[in-house]
């Protein structure tokens, strides 16, 4: 996986994999000549006395190991450009495909997976092949070049590389085949100290209300300390790869001296020789260590590679359109046909034989119990699930038909919980519009009775809302949602229990001014509170996933029991308050 992931990223980037490839040839070839040239200086210039030919082939020595670092910037060079654009490309992708999930995809992994997907596991992709662009590359060559090169010097020595190369290699296996698992519970670890990190964070209000401080503290720290557990254990195996090798490293030196001492009192081998073998065995055991690096990497980048492909290998349930519609037919109309709609494994369905119709200038209200499917019902008209059975049609056409934006142009959503962006109030209210003047924000602003605390801000529209509107109260977040809907001017309204963090006061005034503006628009409000949909040109309530009843309000209380059920409970809660 972590291969196909790296190539397939690659391709864009074949001249710089050619360029990092020849400059660490040309480098290593230049680091495995030294020695030799060391060697000839010893043997024929520092033996004899000879100080010209020390100059001259100092002079050459110098000039290679110039190239050599010339050559080695340069791969650096290469291949870092290289690493931080697959990086940057991997993260771009995993955005583009998270942007094209349901909520069913989204669901599924969840967020602080995904989160941890596109920053820590594409940092650790990334900074593999960083490492095999300046190290693998090289390790390789100069494991072979030393190897030539030390057999070139002294062959009688030679068995001692035989000895030394499979210990190395056996040795540094076994260490890597007890990370691997290692590293795989990391990476789980890490999502559930950010998962738990988050939701703590979310929730601080929460935790404080309830003072579960030390409960939620317990709750973190078991999470660290299994991630740290893990990570020791990790870390422990990661650290006995240096002194293993540095061991082997050192054994094998102290052989060559001995044997090649031997050789060299017998006139077997030269002093200079000896000591070229020695740089050459140094240089063999380095390519190793090189190695060693990149094989603590590997077993965590490959962990990290499923995973990000697990993300982008992943298609949408909500599949758009072979042959997209570009054009609505009859603007503002919304059909549901039928509809029936199941969550993956569900043993029931949460809607079921639902269908009603709305149409521009009418305010369509769906009421109900918790869990009846209310909020169901209108994420399946922007697509966000797409219906098991039936259809759903806007404009006419229906919405797995449509171009997703053209769909999209056609509504305004305020979701149940409403979310505001980091930045500005005018720049959240321009994700509903991006070319708004401040007179349309502001007008915005008035229907949505959010006009007065905006004014009151120290800089007006151009006030700071932090992540999530967590700077505002949950009315204030309420009304900047709706507002930020209100600006689009769509042709369909949906309402998803938007005004439930208001006091019945605001939701009156608010009701009412935007009774002009959507005059001509379909308006869609599903509620919990009667007041808020009484006045609704038709209601729709909703038992169970059913529809129940249909009509107006003085209607239902006379032919819809669980109206009636719903009326009474909240007569008697206002006479308790």
């Amino acid at each position: 996986m972590l291969l196909r992931l790296v190539r397939d990223h690659l391709r864009p980037y074949r001249g710089h994999v050619a360029a990092v490839v020849a400059l660490q040839l040309a480098a290593t070839l230049s680091f495995l000549f030294l020695p030799s040239i060391n060697a000839e200086i010893i043997d024929d210039g520092v033996v004899p006395g000879d100080i010209g030919f020390i100059w001259q082939r100092g002079g050459v020595m110098l000039a290679v190991a110039a190239a050599q670092t010339v050559c080695q910037v340069a791969a650096v060079w290469f291949a870092a450009r290289m690493a931080m654009s697959l990086g940057r490309d991997l993260r771009a992708e995993l955005f583009a495909r998270v942007g094209t999930f349901s909520a069913r995809e989204l669901q599924q992994f969840g967020a602080p997976s995904l989160i941890t997907r596109g920053t820590n596991d594409v940092q650790q992709v990334q900074m593999l092949v960083l490492m095999a662009s300046t190290m693998m590359v090289m390790a390789p060559i100069m494991m072979v070049g030393g190897l030539v090169m030390a057999i070139r010097e002294d062959v009688g020595l030679s068995w001692l590389l035989a000895a030394l190369i499979p210990v190395m290699g056996a040795s540094i296996g076994f260490v890597v085949s007890r990370m691997i698992p290692s590293f795989k519970k990391m990476q789980g670890r890490i999502d559930e100290v950010n998962r738990l990190l988050r939701e703590q964070v979310t929730g601080v209000r929460v935790v404080r209300a309830f003072v579960r401080e030390r409960h939620e503290e317990q709750r973190f720290a078991e999470a660290n300390a299994d991630l740290t557990q893990v990570a020791v254990t990790a870390g422990r195996w990661m650290a006995s790869m240096f002194p293993i090798v540095t061991l082997v490293s050192n054994v094998a030196t102290v052989g060559v001296i001995w044997f090649g001492g031997h050789r060299v009192d017998s006139g077997a081998m030269e002093i200079g020789a000896i000591t070229a073998y020695i740089s050459y065995v140094m240089q063999i055991v380095m390519s190793v260590m090189l190695g060693t690096f990149m094989l603590m990497q590997l077993p965590r980048a490959t962990v990290c590679a499923e995973r990000i492909a697990e993300v982008l290998d992943t298609r949408t349930s909500v599949v758009p359109p072979a042959d997209p519609v570009t054009e609505v037919t009859r603007p503002g109309h919304l059909d549901l046909d039928d509809v029936t709609f199941c969550y993956p494994g569900a043993a029931s369905p949460v809607l079921q034989g639902v269908s009603l119709a709305a149409r521009p200038g009418e305010t369509l209200a769906v009421i109900g119990s918790t869990g009846s499917g209310k909020s169901t019902l209108v994420n399946l008209v922007p697509r966000l699930f797409d219906v098991t059975d039936g259809r759903v049609c806007v404009g006419g056409v229906d919405v797995r038909d449509l171009e997703p934006e053209v769909l999209w142009a056609q509504l305004g959503l305020v979701p149940q919980k409403a979310f505001l962006f980091s930045g500005t109030v005018a720049s959240n209210l321009r994700q509903g519009k991006p070319d708004a003047t401040e007179e349309e924000m502001w007008a915005a602003l008035d229907v949505a009775q959010a006009s007065d605390f905006v004014r009151a801000m120290p800089d007006g529209l151009e006030s700071p809302i932090a992540q999530g509107g967590t700077n505002v109260s949950g009315g204030q977040r309420q009304r900047l949602a709706i507002a930020r809907a209100v600006i689009r001017r769509p042709a369909i309204y949906l309402f998803d229990d938007a005004f439930s963090a208001l006091d019945l006061a605001t939701d009156a005034r608010l009701r009412r001014a935007l009774a002009p503006i959507t005059r001509d628009a379909t308006v869609v409000i599903v509620a919990q509170r009667v007041a808020t949909i009484r006045h609704a040109d038709r209601i729709v309530v909703l038992e169970d996933g059913r529809v129940v009843g249909q009509g107006s309000h003085e209607e239902l209380l006379e032919t819809c029991a669980t109206y009636q059920e719903i009326v009474t409970s909240q007569r008697a809660g206002e006479e308790a308050a």
